[in-house]
């Protein structure tokens, strides 16, 4: 322990659990921060920006391998100053690294190693590096050593080329407005590109890998219920099926892992993100309330019940990841072989289970098996002669013997744009189980980040004329672990926990929750929004200065916080009758409307968005008692082109809900669209036929 501490670096005092990962490291090891770039300018020295996060498994490799080496820590100590950054933490910092190493070398991931000036230019970079020369690849030794040598010998050379990529950056930060409009032949283009790309038989899109593309399916959800096609249901439906049939989904404890290394969903990359399952929770919702199938509202079920199980923190926050990897071994804690599992059950249902989730003496995955259901092994159920209760019974003893092994590692610290992800599932669950349990989770969490990772600016600044100076607004921030917040939020923070204020809001019926979204709202117009161009930048007008400030329109494996930011200000816009919101929402989907022309398959979100514009959106609001007949109705089948208010008792300061108070003693509905309101109405049947149908 007393080695430990002397050789403990400057992440010692960190928070993220990755870097604390590496606080031990021989390598001198700083935080992003001016402290390593003022010693690189004082030591004339290149500095070395490792990126990587806690669930990533060739981080943990490269760390053994390399940072954990005594020899190649001398080689990294003598010549550079090194930094590491945990990109979930600076997502800011990654986007500008990422972009580099993709453009000069084609490919990008984690681990992300890039080589920087003191003026953090970036002149090279890659991924990972193995210690010794092999698969064609130069090891990191060997690497040190060059650019070392170059920056001695070649420095005119290096900096040629680091101001060069720096336009080169820059070119790609700048977005300019779409001469497309947001109309019904967006979202046309963009559902026949996935049409041609969709895979009948193992359902996704493309080939292996395959990526659980939560936010298409949502688009396409939209656009079936939009349009009346079927087939986007289908591609949804299909999809969904094998996912959570496959190895992607965890079969004992619910909740789905990254992503599928082959194209069949079996063999997955064991982490799990809290944002991969928010955000196919409510797909799995949403799937249930169009078919009614048990399967879909189970699998959302146990999904939910993972995250309060095993992300959930006691103050309410939901932590980040769980590790791919337990006991130096990806999937370890996940496997099974025929003999375990027969000692467990015993023989007889051993071998009933072992037919129906595939396992067998030879394995699926590196000699052991990963339990999943496609395939024959759905028929299996009905010729072992095994009932749903009996395998739901196998199941908990199997989770019960898996809970003994020694569990992945889990990131626990808490991300605001994250939690909103998860936030905005729960109340949304909350409203289609008609569940109160999953609605206290969901209100812990909201309260858990207003206390802990939004503060009050009370200095309304007025920028754009859009906001009176006498008007607060919040400030986010992004990450919590052990009482201590930090970072400035981005604009992912804000929309994101803005959308799940918005949600819960419509579920609860609590007029603070939207307060709190509208304030998020202006303090993002505010803050980040582009006066030149349009859009939204992903960092404040008060953040660190970068070399590059971006405007991330993609969305990628979570939604970018402009295509999020879009849908809120267009609800925002619907709830509180106010047209600038609207305005800004549009103007960010107009413009992306250009790239999601060429690339639909990476702006799901903004696509979804889209489709809510193109809607027939109606405004409902439920004046009577919480948990009435017409609050079922409402959350009962998938209506997603609606804004939703519930009227409480006493005076609200929601224009939407002045007047509408019960008719006759009852529960009362009233239902507008496009300036005009209809009869208020007191029954099911009546408010099913209102939203139900189209203009």
């Amino acid at each position: 322990m007393e080695q430990e501490q002397r050789r403990a670096n400057k992440l010692i005092d960190e928070t993220s659990p990755y870097l604390l990962q590496h606080a031990h490291n021989p390598v001198e090891w700083y935080p992003w921060g001016d402290e390593a770039f003022e010693r690189a300018r004082a030591e004339d020295k290149p500095v070395i920006v490792s990126i990587g996060y806690s669930a990533c498994h060739w981080c943990h490799v490269m760390e053994h391998e390399s940072f954990e080496d005594e020899r190649v820590a001398e080689i990294m100590n003598r010549h550079f100053i090194n930094v590491k950054v945990d990109m979930e933490e600076r997502p800011d910092v990654d986007q500008i690294y990422m972009n580099f190493v993709q453009l000069t070398t084609g490919r990008g991931g984690w681990p992300m190693n890039v080589f920087v000036t003191p003026e953090k230019l970036p002149f090279f970079g890659g991924t990972y590096f193995p210690p010794s020369p092999r698969y064609g690849m130069i090891s990191w030794p060997q690497l040190l050593e060059s650019i070392a040598e170059a920056w001695r010998e070649r420095r005119d050379e290096l900096m040629g080329s680091a101001y060069e990529v720096l336009g080169s950056l820059r070119r790609m930060s700048v977005v300019e407005l779409s001469t497309g409009g947001i109309d019904e032949t967006l979202t046309e283009n963009a559902f026949g590109r996935f049409v041609r790309t969709f895979d009948p038989r193992e359902g996704g899109w493309g080939g292996a890998p395959k990526f659980p593309a939560a936010m298409s399916m949502e688009f396409l959800l939209r656009y079936w219920k939009r349009t009346g096609n079927d087939n986007a249901l289908t591609m949804v439906k299909h999809t969904a099926e094998k996912m959570a049939r496959g190895g992607i989904y965890d079969q004992l404890g619910g909740g789905f892992h990254r992503y599928s290394v082959d194209a069949v969903w079996l063999v997955p990359h064991f982490e799990k993100m809290l944002y991969d399952n928010a955000q196919l929770i409510r797909i799995y919702l949403h799937l249930y309330q169009i078919t009614k199938e048990e399967f879909f509202r189970t699998i959302a079920v146990e999904t939910l019940e993972y995250v309060r199980r095993e992300m959930t923190g006691p103050e309410g926050g939901f932590y980040s990841t769980q590790d791919a990897d337990s006991e130096g071994e990806e999937g370890k804690f996940f496997v099974w072989s025929p003999e375990e599992i027969a000692e467990i059950l015993g023989e007889d249902a051993g071998k009933k289970f072992c037919a129906i989730y595939d396992v067998t003496d030879h394995g699926n995955f590196e000699g052991h098996n990963i339990l999943n259901r496609n395939g024959s092994a759905v028929e299996k159920i009905e010729s072992v002669g095994v009932d749903q209760e009996t395998l739901d019974a196998w199941r908990s003893q199997l989770f019960e013997a898996r809970e003994k092994r020694i569990k992945p590692n889990r990131d626990e610290k808490v991300l605001t744009a994250w939690n909103g992800l998860m936030l905005a599932a729960f109340a949304e669950a909350a409203a289609v189980l008609g569940n109160e349990e999953y609605l206290a989770t969901a209100r812990a969490n909201a309260e858990f980040l207003l206390r802990e990772l939004v503060v009050s600016n009370d200095e309304g600044t007025g920028k754009l004329g859009s906001l009176p100076s006498s008007q607060a607004s919040s400030r986010v921030l992004r990450t919590w672990k052990d009482g201590r917040a930090k970072l400035n939020g981005y604009i992912e923070d804000y929309a994101n926990f803005a959308d799940g204020l918005i949600e819960l809001f419509q579920v609860s019926g609590e007029e603070r929750y939207l307060e709190e979204a509208r304030r998020l709202a202006d303090a993002m117009i505010t803050e980040f929004w582009d006066e030149e161009n349009g859009g939204f930048f992903f960092t404040s007008n008060d953040h660190e200065e970068l070399i590059v400030r971006n405007k991330d329109l993609y969305d990628n494996a979570t939604p970018s916080g402009n295509s999020v930011a879009a849908d809120v200000l267009l609800k925002l816009a619907k709830l509180l009758g106010d047209e600038r919101y609207e305005r800004f929402g549009l103007t960010v989907l107009r413009l992306g409307a250009g790239m999601m022309r060429q690339h639909p398959s990476g702006f799901g979100r903004a696509l979804a968005t889209a489709e809510f514009y193109l809607g027939h959106v109606k405004e409902v609001v439920i004046a009577g008692p919480k948990g009435n007949g017409l609050e079922r109705e409402l959350w009962s089948e998938y209506r997603p082109f609606k804004v939703a208010a519930i009227a409480g008792d006493g005076e609200s300061n929601l224009d939407l809900l002045k007047g509408r108070t019960p008719v006759d003693g009852k529960a009362a509905a009233y239902v507008c669209e496009g300036f005009v309101c209809k009869r208020p109405v007191t029954e099911p049947d009546e408010l099913r036929e209102l939203l139900d149908e189209k203009n």
